[in-house]
C-alpha cells in the first residue's frame, strides 16, 4: 500500500494495542459468587405477586354462563312501555327524535279511534324504529318523553349477524301484554263453542 493509499485511509498500519506488552490480565473482581440457594430465593422473591394471586379468591365470571350485575342507571337495550290495561304508552309526540342526537329514531305518528284505540291519547306511534348501530345510548330519548314510554334496560347483549337486523322496529321494541290482558283477549277472540244439546232441547251435564 503505498503511502497516498494511508493517508487516504486514515488509518495507521499498525494500530497501538489496547493493552501493553507489559500488562497483565486484570484480577476478577471480588464479591460473592451466585448459588442455586440464591438463583432460587431472587426467583421466589420475582412471582411473589403472582403466587399471592393463585392463592387468592377468583374474581372473574364465567361469562357468558355467569354475568356481572348492571347497575340500576344502566343505559342498556331500548323498550316501549305498556299501561297496565295493554294500551302503548308512546302517544307519538315525536320528542324523543328530535331530542336524539344522532338522528337513529324514526317515529310516524297515526290517529287514534274508537274502533281502534291503541293507545290513550289522541295519536299513536304507527311506526317506532331505532337504528341500533348509530345509538350512542346517552338516555336523551328517554328524558324527552313525557310519558315514559321509551326505557333503557339492563340488557346489554346486542350483537347480530347483519346490519339490517340492528334496526330495531316497534314489534321488537314493545314490551308483552300483560297475561290478564292477553286471556281477555285471546278469549274475546276465540269464544268456546256452545255445550252440545240432546234431543230435547235439554242440555247434556
Amino acid at each position: 500500500m503505498s503511502d497516498d493509499e494511508q493517508e487516504t485511509d486514515g488509518r495507521p498500519e499498525h494500530p497501538t494495542p489496547l493493552r501493553g506488552t507489559d500488562e497483565g490480565v486484570p484480577p476478577r473482581p471480588e464479591g460473592k459468587r451466585p448459588s442455586v440457594a440464591g438463583d432460587i430465593g431472587a426467583l421466589a422473591t420475582g412471582l411473589k405477586t403472582t403466587l399471592g394471586e393463585f392463592f387468592s379468591p377468583a374474581v372473574t365470571l364465567e361469562y357468558p354462563e355467569d354475568k356481572s350485575p348492571r347497575s340500576e342507571r344502566y343505559r342498556g337495550r331500548h323498550y316501549l312501555r305498556r299501561y297496565e290495561n295493554g294500551l302503548e304508552r308512546c302517544i307519538g309526540c315525536e320528542l324523543c327524535a328530535a331530542a336524539c342526537p344522532v338522528g337513529c329514531i324514526l317515529v310516524i305518528a297515526a290517529e287514534n279511534t274508537d274502533e281502534n284505540r291503541v293507545s290513550p291519547g289522541e295519536r299513536y306511534a304507527k311506526t317506532y324504529e331505532i337504528n341500533m348501530l348509530r345509538c350512542i345510548f346517552c338516555g336523551y330519548c328517554e328524558d324527552a318523553c313525557p310519558v315514559q314510554a321509551i326505557v333503557l334496560g339492563p340488557e346489554y347483549e346486542l350483537s347480530d349477524t347483519s346490519r339490517e337486523k340492528f334496526i330495531y322496529t316497534k314489534e321488537k321494541l314493545l314490551e308483552p301484554l300483560p297475561p290478564d290482558v292477553e286471556a281477555r283477549l285471546s278469549a274475546s277472540q276465540h269464544p268456546h263453542p256452545d255445550p252440545p244439546r240432546e234431543r230435547g232441547g235439554t242440555t247434556r251435564t
